[in-house]
């Protein structure tokens, strides 16, 4: 067994290049586990920096001065938070508190529906099956409500830490655009001189991290704007909530597109039940999903990354558990990494044993 693993170790991390990779991604990991949460604003403007970072070479191209090309792009970054936080989000609040005011006679309405499918359906469900679905869905939304107390109480922690984020990122995010450039050359300076393996792994990554990212960012909005116009024109309560909760179910492929429609069929139900309305918004969103995955996505991602659906999922889970919503957010960039670094380690241990045969 010694054997087997010295030989394995030999292999693979013989070459010093990809033993100081090995070693920069555990530091990074290291970093990330134990001091991710006090270093989340760096992080954050690192990200928003390098989706920008696009947009000020750009500018750059059309003969614009470094300085000018970032401070446009910066004041269009201010200005989409500012829009953010100013119009869509207490719009959105205002509605989900109107919703939760509205769920208890939602509920009320659910039971009724639910008694009646003993009566209709003997054969399938009984009536203690349903009085079990209904006492469960009480436990479920007792605990939403104590949930929503926690959150009350937590509130002035969660003002300040945003009112943080609000003051740091977009300075970060500043001098990030604005040094960029020599922040990496100073980083760069400590590898060494002889780095195919990373400088492979990293031409790989930079287009295609940057590319989805932008593309999904594009994405959320298209689709969220799209299905909350829609959704204003059709008349369905609740259209901006639903409207941003369509946008941000493009995160998760094959599965957040599903996982909607449920709370936009159900509203749309009781607010008109069986009618042609009710249609209506059905095939409506129907045509916007449809729209998204076979118009706007090829658009957007051209150059998509190359994962099987599986590793999609996977990555989308495992990432999605250990960091929540970024980690969904992130799961195909990561996974992306990965695969990238995988395919560069036998190419690179390959090129070391062509050198020491010849």
């Amino acid at each position: 067994m010694r054997k087997i693993f010295s030989k394995w170790i030999e292999r693979y991390f013989s070459d010093e290049e990809a033993l100081l990779l090995f070693v920069l991604l555990a530091a990074a990991l290291l970093v990330i586990l134990t001091l991710g949460q006090a270093l989340a604003p760096v992080f954050a403007g690192i990200i928003l920096a390098f989706l920008m970072q696009g947009g000020v070479n750009r500018l750059k191209e059309m003969n614009m001065p470094h300085l000018l090309s970032v401070i446009l792009v910066f004041l269009g970054f201010v200005g989409g938070v500012g829009a953010l936080l100013l119009i869509v989000m207490p719009l959105a609040w205002k509605q989900s508190i109107n919703l939760f005011n509205e769920l208890p006679g939602i509920l009320s309405e659910i039971q009724a529906v639910l008694l009646l499918l003993p009566e209709k359906y003997p054969e399938f469900i009984s009536e203690d099956r349903v009085l079990e679905l209904i006492d469960l869905a009480a436990a479920e939304l007792s605990q939403m409500g104590q949930w929503v107390v926690t959150f009350s109480l937590n509130s002035i922690t969660g003002i300040i830490a945003l009112l943080i984020y609000l003051v740091l990122v977009p300075i970060l995010v500043f001098f990030f655009l604005k040094d960029g450039g020599s922040l990496t050359r100073w980083w760069v300076s400590f590898l060494p001189e002889k780095r195919d393996m990373m400088t492979q792994v990293w031409t790989e990554m930079d287009g295609q991290i940057a590319n989805y990212i932008r593309g999904k960012v594009i994405e959320i909005i298209v689709v969220g704007v799209v299905t909350y116009i829609t959704f204003i024109f059709l008349g369905i309560n609740y259209a901006a909530l639903l409207g941003i909760l369509v946008g941000l179910s493009v995160l998760i492929p094959y599965i957040g597109a599903a996982l909607v429609t449920l709370p936009v069929a159900l509203i749309a139900f009781f607010q008109w039940g069986w009618s042609g309305d009710f249609m209506y918004l059905m095939i409506a969103y129907g045509i916007i999903q449809a729209l998204d995955g076979n118009v706007l996505v090829p658009l957007l991602f051209s150059e998509a990354v190359n994962l099987h659906p599986v590793a999609i999922i996977v990555s989308v889970l495992v990432f999605g558990g250990v960091w929540g919503f970024w980690g969904v957010f992130f799961a195909i960039p990561l996974a992306t990494l990965i695969k990238a670094i995988l395919s560069a380690w036998p190419k690179a241990k390959q090129v070391v044993l062509e050198e020491s045969s010849a």
